[in-house]
């Protein structure tokens, strides 16, 4: 779960330390996308499927972080958009698709589902600590570290639903994580796309 923040300008990734650091990363996120999605699908969790999107999500953000390092402002912001845009249509997406289930009886595995929300949060946990020394550069470099760091918590959302659904023995506190998670995607994204239109207006005048 990313978001823009506006910050003075730092750090801008111009280092063959940090770019490694970033490929790692990479590698995590999309490595637990595979394994959250999988997981999800055959569990019917749609909390553990719209975390999944979230680290594809992610891992899709540092690739085009990794690519825009150096690039001037505009292409910065175009990158932005990009980002913005694909955030919106996840949360559209979990919100369709988590609805969709609302008449179904059955709650998910909550075994499986908090074992994988544990590996979800090691992920980012490993992440946030390796992108911890970068955290203070500028809004391209920085938004990596708080998108780990944001997520970290977001799995923690994730166990307390299983612990609810195992409660419960409902599919309730599964769904309305799902939802909840889909209104932050929409809000990051809303967030990022306002900045990236501020940022290219702000190339246009100069």
């Amino acid at each position: 779960m990313c978001e823009n923040h506006d910050h003075e300008l730092g750090f801008d990734g111009q280092s063959v330390t940090y770019r490694r650091v970033l490929w790692i990363v990479i590698f995590i996120n999309f490595s637990m996308f595979v394994i959250e999605m999988s997981t999800g699908a055959l569990t019917g969790s749609k909390a553990l499927q719209a975390d999944a999107l979230d680290f594809a999500g992610d891992a899709a953000t540092y690739a085009i972080s990794l690519w825009v390092i150096g690039k001037p402002l505009l292409w910065r912001s175009r990158a932005a958009t990009f980002k913005g845009g694909s955030l919106l249509l996840m949360g559209v997406f979990v919100v369709i698709s988590t609805v969709a289930a609302f008449d179904r009886s059955e709650p998910p595995l909550a075994g499986w589902m908090a074992a994988v929300a544990f590996m979800a949060l090691l992920a980012n946990v490993i992440s946030a600590v390796l992108l911890m020394k970068f955290r203070e550069g500028d809004a391209n470099v920085r938004s990596v570290w708080l998108c780990s760091r944001n997520d970290a918590i977001g799995n923690v959302g994730v166990l307390i639903a299983a612990g609810l659904v195992a409660w419960l023995h409902s599919p309730w506190p599964d769904l309305f994580l799902a939802l909840l998670m889909a209104t932050l995607f929409v809000s990051s994204a809303w967030s990022i796309l306002r900045q990236a239109q501020q940022e290219k207006r702000s190339t246009h005048q100069h």
